[in-house]
């Protein structure tokens, strides 16, 4: 039988540090003067403990590592505890949504996806927001220990390949996940503060640019405001779109630079796909944009690199309706959202290093073709291609598109349309924010969307966010014998 107290331990103490930062915006809403500071003290509480009574209640439990079967329920259960004590602000709040809306809202926000179901952001206690920003922040350096750690450790999605570029973690998983959550926090803070810096720089206000921080280095893309970016300038949309791309990096690199070595980082074959990739879709849809126009347009060339980036990167800022760009764009805009950052980095959906190796196993196999007899291995940075990653990354891309296929029916038997159901299942399976058309696209929210489909795309961004199989082991019976 499992020990679920080593699990009982960690998530008890997740779900106290949550509590404890809900004492941030209490105070934000303090400052201000509306009264909704006692929101968030009485949900403070409650959260701390019922967290702290867990963690002491499982304590004796405690081990230096854990088996295979505790890291993959680990895994699961904080992301859909934190989501649970993560909504009460919602619930509570001066939103007052039902318990669905504030899950789907603590959930789109822990998973990085950035959906919405809430309206008249402009209006909204600063607390709440704040609370929006820290969901995400907490979320995106939570997601990068679990790519760095667990996932690998796992055998996720191919995600073993950078077990030996990384951290040794066999048999130590909670010593280790300390060890390498500090030193991804310090970089993961200065990058923030950084960012936040910049955009007090391009005119935004210290509370305006700490929330939007928060959101841009965790690739999550929840905005202060209705118009996301569109309620800011030139130079705001500029920072936000190098911030981005820097947070859709592997931080493992960060933490190489920071022992005073950039070479892994220039040397990295995901890096360099990954802004070539960046590089070819920004010409790609600039020069479709520019073809009816009698010369170029510096306003043109920016909204593109912005909403390219944040679509490619999972972020899901808007400066624009970019559903008004036409049919092509929108169509490849939808396709960049289910590629994605490089594995380690806050980003989301397939991510790019699981397409260089299926190109590379592609090229392999047409080289066979056309010499039979020839030995042709696929290799990714130079180095061979084990076949246990490349099944794990064939798994992974069947696994995608079958759960793609799923979650698109299942909202539409809920009565969705078929550009909602598609989009939305696509948006949240990849977190990547938005949808596409007038009801979930960038001008929209998915606040009209009914319980049953707001519970399906709230079950779809766990899942997605934690690479799918590490969900789906859990479900099997073979995983409850071993």
């Amino acid at each position: 039988m499992i020990d679920l107290r080593p699990v009982g331990y960690v998530v008890g103490l997740m779900v106290t540090v949550l509590g404890f930062a809900m004492l941030l915006p209490m105070l934000v809403d303090i400052a201000e003067g509306r009264g909704h500071w006692e929101v968030f003290a009485e949900t403070a509480i409650l959260t701390m403990l019922v967290g702290g009574a867990g963690a002491l209640s499982c304590r004796n439990g405690v081990q230096a590592g854990l088996n295979l079967q505790q890291t993959f329920l680990l895994t699961t259960g904080v992301w859909v505890v934190l989501p649970v004590f993560g909504s009460l602000p919602f619930v509570f709040g001066d939103t007052e949504s039902r318990f669905v809306d504030a899950f789907f809202e603590a959930m789109s926000g822990l998973t990085t996806t950035g959906s919405t179901v809430l309206s008249g952001l402009d209006d909204m206690p600063k607390g709440l927001l704040l609370w929006r920003g820290i969901l995400q922040w907490i979320g995106g350096v939570g997601i990068i220990v679990v790519a760095m750690v667990f996932l690998p450790e796992l055998r996720v999605g191919g995600m073993q390949i950078f077990r030996s570029q990384g951290y040794e973690t066999t048999g130590k998983i909670l010593p280790r996940a300390t060890e390498i959550a500090s030193r991804i926090s310090v970089i993961y803070l200065g990058l923030t503060l950084m960012c936040a810096l910049a955009y007090v720089l391009t005119g935004m206000s210290i509370f305006d640019a700490t929330v939007h921080s928060m959101t841009t280095i965790a690739t999550g893309g929840f905005a202060n405001y209705d118009a996301s970016f569109g309620a800011f300038g030139m130079a705001t949309e500029y920072v936000a779109a190098i911030f981005m791309l820097l947070a859709a990096l592997p931080y493992i690199r960060f933490v190489q630079m920071t022992a005073g070595t950039a070479r892994p980082l220039l040397q990295d074959a995901q890096v360099r796909g990954f802004f070539m990739t960046a590089l070819c879709l920004v010409l790609v849809l600039s020069l479709w944009q520019m073809s009816g126009l009698s010369a170029p347009s510096e306003q043109l060339f920016r909204k593109v690199v912005f909403n390219t980036v944040s679509i490619l990167t999972g972020t899901g800022y808007a400066s624009e309706d970019y559903m008004l760009w036409g049919p092509f764009p929108v169509a490849i805009l939808f396709f960049a959202g289910l590629i994605g950052g490089c594995a380690g980095s806050t980003s989301c959906s397939i991510k790019i290093f699981r397409y260089q190796i299926l190109f590379a196993s592609i090229a392999s196999q047409l080289r066979r073709i056309r010499a039979p007899h020839g030995v042709f291995t696929p290799r990714y940075g130079g180095r061979a291609i084990e076949d246990d990653v490349l099944n794990s990354v064939m798994s992974f891309f069947v696994f995608f598109i079958v759960t793609l296929g799923l979650f698109a029916v299942a909202l539409g038997l809920t009565g969705l349309g078929f550009t909602t159901s598609v989009s939305g299942a696509a948006a949240a399976l990849a977190n990547i924010g938005p949808g596409l058309g007038d009801t979930i696209g960038p001008s929209g929210n998915f606040s009209s969307l009914n319980d049953t489909a707001k519970w399906l795309l709230s079950a779809a961004m766990l899942i997605g966010r934690l690479e799918l199989l590490a969900v789906y082991a859990i479900f099997t019976l073979s995983f409850w014998r071993s």
